[in-house]
């Protein structure tokens, strides 16, 4: 049996891994935030995120303080790099450099979404991982916690915990 060659080049060995196309909730908030003019990729909500997680689309990073993980609670399997650290909420200068070692030993590249207490300080990250060139790493807005209600109280209205999203706690 012969088989038929051709000289024409492939350019799938040729050309470098691409990572994986976003999925449509991250598309939609990409282009939320650029129509916005946000300085990083975008936010989800914990509700849109944790299917992400769940499906092995996207990389959960926590990024508030090692207590606030040990003592409020955490996402079972998230990854953990503290954006600051005490009760001074000291910033963490390697942030950046740890969040691209975290994602690189990632056995696919995957968009990385940040959650903190109740989303302000993982728009900052998400705003500083952009600054040192990452791209897809995207805010978990409400957060782990929630926002405040009219009692300055958080978790009675919104938040990874509110929507009985899976955690645990030490």
């Amino acid at each position: 049996m012969t088989h038929a060659t051709t000289d024409t080049p492939t350019t799938a060995a040729a050309a470098p891994q691409q990572p994986p196309a976003l999925p449509a909730v991250l598309q939609q908030a990409l282009a939320q935030a650029q129509a916005q003019g946000l300085p990083y990729a975008g936010s989800v909500t914990p509700l849109q995120a944790w299917p992400l997680v769940q499906q092995g689309q996207a990389l959960l990073v926590d990024v508030r303080t090692a207590e606030e993980c040990k003592f409020v609670g955490q996402v079972p399997g998230s990854a953990h790099v503290a954006w600051a650290s005490g009760t001074a909420l000291t910033r963490n200068p390697r942030f950046a450099r740890e969040l691209a070692a975290l994602h690189a030993k990632q056995p696919q590249p995957l968009p990385v979404l940040l959650l903190c207490r109740s989303g302000k300080r993982s728009a900052l990250a998400a705003q500083e991982a952009a600054k040192a060139g990452l791209v897809h790493v995207f805010n978990v807005s409400e957060g782990f916690e929630g926002d405040h209600d009219a009692l300055q109280q958080r978790g009675h209205f919104n938040g990874w915990r509110f929507y009985g999203l899976p955690w645990v706690q030490d």
